[in-house]
């Protein structure tokens, strides 16, 4: 088995940040996310309650900066999706390289009961993922393909 070659992502703490919390860490080698944790201020060290259909920032207590060419991205942790319905509304969350301020993950309770979100809570996953950048340009008509303007179900019914 090939093991790519990590790349470096800089991370700083904010001021009030917990630092005994644990940094964004892959929990088994094969992992392509690294957790992420609920970082609430001395203040807030309470956490929060999210009710079903409700969205809060959670703060992480980080900054990062991630390496020109690359995203991180910001994903649902599937056991809180399928145990809780707590999933981020805009997964991917993407994070750009040159983005320096906090490092904060949209929560969404999709669920039917409250969901508390306490300090140290493992709340995400970051991905970091390469990215192209496109030049779009405009053209008097795209190529044909077999599938046409067929849009949405056009292929096929889900089984």
């Amino acid at each position: 088995m090939t093991t790519a070659k990590p790349i470096g992502v800089q991370i700083t703490w904010l001021d009030g940040a917990d630092q005994t919390l644990p940094l964004p860490e892959y929990k088994t080698p094969g992992a392509a996310g690294a957790d992420i944790c609920a970082n609430f201020p001395p203040e807030a060290r309470d956490g929060i309650e999210i009710a079903p259909g409700a969205r809060a920032l959670i703060p992480t207590g980080l900054a990062v900066a991630v390496p020109e060419g690359f995203e991180m991205q910001l994903r649902p942790r599937s056991g809180l999706a399928l145990k809780h319905g707590i999933t981020l509304p805009n997964s991917p969350g993407t994070i750009d390289a040159d983005y320096r301020g906090p490092l904060g993950v949209i929560v969404m309770n999709a669920g039917d009961a409250p969901f508390h979100i306490g300090h140290g809570d493992r709340i995400a996953q970051a991905v970091i993922a390469p990215v192209v950048q496109a030049r779009f340009q405009v053209v008097g008509s795209l190529d044909e393909t077999d599938r046409g303007q067929g849009g949405f179900g056009s292929t096929g019914v889900g089984q």
